[in-house]
């Protein structure tokens, strides 16, 4: 089974991406917004000036995306972190290019910005923040699909290959139709092969019990994991508990308690393997 662990933090590799991109798509803009573009100084300076306004707007918008991913990941709520990543990021990006805009403007002209600026090339900027929007969040699903392809694989390999142990400085691979259970007794934790050796491990229950194929072992409670081979049934007892019956093992029980939580698992478990 694949074990739940915490999402990993996506990395992007967008920046040469976009360092082609973002003065493409602003020739894009300049072909779109002016009929006749006279090849000049002027529309060198003012190409380069807004190329690098685009850039501090993606950079400014790249950041919160990245605050997003670490303070709301996509898998606490896929929807409300779209709505506000749209939300935000192109807030930012606007807020960016309306100050980078009036400043330079102001620079070289002594005057604020025509209306016309915030009635049309605002909304032009808006359509290619959403753009960016949909690169990113393709870009993270993308990522999670090769996530999951990776621990699919993995998870293939540890049933393949069995559970690992360490015996002194060897490192031993146990198939998991050797193993009969592991339990916890204070400070170890142990594992016990159905050849009756014991092996002492470094890791809880917790963490071996996400290790293991969940159609092979039960947790049967806070002290034992056990294999199929070695349950021979078990009876119902006061409260909707059951005792299970261990077979084959000095090490273990002849029975095992199981709680009245855990008891309809254990038998959907049990009569399906």
């Amino acid at each position: 089974m694949i074990s739940k662990k915490q999402e990993e933090p996506i990395r992007y590799h967008d920046v040469p991406f976009f360092l082609v991109l973002i003065p493409v798509v602003n020739a894009l803009n300049y072909y779109l917004t002016y009929t006749n573009i006279s090849f000049n100084t002027h529309t060198l300076i003012t190409f380069l000036i807004d190329t690098v306004d685009g850039y501090a707007a993606w950079w400014c918008f790249r950041l919160v995306i990245l605050y997003l991913d670490k303070k709301m990941p996509y898998a606490s709520g896929p929807l409300k972190r779209i709505t506000l990543q749209l939300i935000l990021t192109s807030l930012t990006g606007l807020v960016v290019i309306i100050i980078l805009t009036e400043l330079a403007n102001l620079i070289a002209t002594q005057a604020p910005v025509p209306a016309s600026f915030y009635r049309y090339d605002l909304f032009i900027f808006l359509i290619w923040f959403f753009v960016l929007n949909g690169i990113y969040i393709a870009l993270y699903y993308y990522h999670a699909m090769r996530q999951l392809e990776r621990l699919r694989i993995a998870d293939k390999q540890v049933r393949t290959e069995g559970f690992t142990v360490k015996d002194g400085r060897q490192h031993l691979v146990l198939a998991f139709d050797s193993i009969a259970a592991f339990f916890a007794d204070d400070d170890y934790t142990a594992v016990i092969t159905t050849a009756e050796k014991r092996y002492l491990l470094d890791k809880s229950l917790d963490r071996i019990e996400q290790q293991l194929p969940p159609e092979l072992f039960f947790r049967l409670n806070r002290q034992y994991i056990v294999q199929r081979s070695i349950v021979g049934g078990y009876t119902k007892i006061e409260n909707g508990k059951l005792s299970v019956s261990i077979s084959g093992s000095d090490y273990l029980p002849s029975s095992i308690q199981v709680s009245r939580t855990k008891a309809p698992d254990f038998k959907n478990w049990f009569e399906q393997v």
